[in-house]
């Protein structure tokens, strides 16, 4: 999973990168329209690898991963005439967006735009990436018109099915409506794959609250599907990522933080996109990995090697909580809990995966 950190100048994107990744990377006022971007691949806490671990006392323990990218440079008028370049390309690399909107005042840091003003912000960075979608989609439209009044007939059969979908996505877009609000089938969403469309991505909220614990829903209005909105106290919580988990947890009691916002970016992260995790267990690996929610074992086989999914045969199936209560593997199977599934099984978050393939 790869989520890109995007906001508006002296939002506090860096702050909640240092937060979320426990680096230190120097904050300060941005340069609007300068192109910069700092990446950090992230373990995913999950109790579950721990437990597992102890379990099997493997040579190697793997957690499942996210990869953050803190995009510099987005600012009003950015998107005019398109996003193009290194812009286009680390935004469209995303799965999922975390938006970082300024809800603190501080004098030693102006706003950009004078005053803080959250909604005025969000809607901000939102009118530029549906600008920028829609000059995509007008392009596209061009481009396919042009083949259907060239070909005929003869025209890849693709092509009207396409057009009629960037026509919708035009309309979609004119209206001021992200496209994530539309119903876009399975076959559709292949079709555009490759295009990394912005306004068709996930979006995680996060208000930059500053020093003051503040309710959310007071300071932002923001209903849209595949959305979230989550309070951060971004300073605050980069200065607990520089400290050791015992230090760090006396803090949280201090100011009132039940959950690190490493934990819980994480956790809404996996509620965005739809994402579970699954083990594979043994002597030599303990590992989670991370699937879509309602992949099938050949899928998830496929998460681990491409050549597992093509030569699946069967997979071992045990849950988690169920070896957990076992207390080994061997007990697991002694209860009769372990599962041969076949193909058209749907994973399940915890589950305990062993693939049969041939080679």
């Amino acid at each position: 999973m790869r989520l890109g950190i995007i906001g508006l100048p002296n939002s506090g994107k860096t702050t909640i990168f240092n937060a979320l990744t426990g680096q230190n990377l120097p904050t300060g006022a941005a340069t609007s329209g300068q192109f910069e971007v700092h990446t950090a691949v992230v373990n995913v806490p999950d109790p579950r690898v721990d437990k597992l671990s102890a379990m099997y006392n493997p040579r190697k323990t793997i957690y499942a991963t996210v990869t953050y990218a803190d995009i510099g440079g987005l600012d009003k008028g950015i998107s005019e005439g398109g996003l193009k370049g290194q812009f286009r390309n680390e935004l469209a690399q995303a799965d999922g967006f975390l938006h970082v909107v300024r809800a603190f005042e501080d004098d030693t840091v102006p706003h950009p735009y004078i005053t803080v003003d959250p909604q005025r912000d969000v809607e901000t960075l939102d009118g530029e990436f549906l600008l920028a979608d829609l000059v995509m989609v007008e392009k596209r439209l061009e481009k396919l018109q042009g083949e259907l009044r060239i070909r005929g007939k003869a025209v890849d059969k693709t092509v009207p099915v396409e057009l009629e979908l960037m026509e919708r996505f035009k309309v979609q877009l004119e209206a001021e409506r992200p496209l994530r609000e539309l119903d876009i089938t399975d076959d559709e969403n292949r079709m555009i794959r490759g295009y990394g469309f912005l306004t068709l991505k996930p979006v995680l909220v996060a208000l930059n609250l500053g020093d003051e614990p503040k309710a959310a829903a007071d300071l932002l209005h923001y209903d849209h599907p595949h959305t979230n909105v989550v309070g951060l106290q971004g300073k605050i919580e980069a200065e607990l990522a520089q400290l050791a988990p015992d230090d760090a947890q006396l803090f949280m009691e201090e100011y009132g933080i039940a959950e690190l916002s490493a934990a819980k970016v994480i956790r809404l992260s996996y509620q965005l996109l739809a994402i579970q995790s699954f083990f594979t267990v043994g002597e030599d690996e303990v590992r989670a990995w991370s699937v879509a929610i309602g992949a099938t074992a050949p899928e998830a086989a496929g998460a681990i090697h491409s050549d597992l999914q093509k030569g699946f045969i069967r997979a071992e199936v045990m849950k988690y909580d169920d070896l957990i209560a076992a207390g080994s593997e061997a007990a697991l199977k002694s209860a009769g809990k372990m599962r041969l599934e076949g193909k058209e099984y749907i994973v399940q978050d915890g589950d305990i995966v062993h693939i049969r393939h041939s080679m």
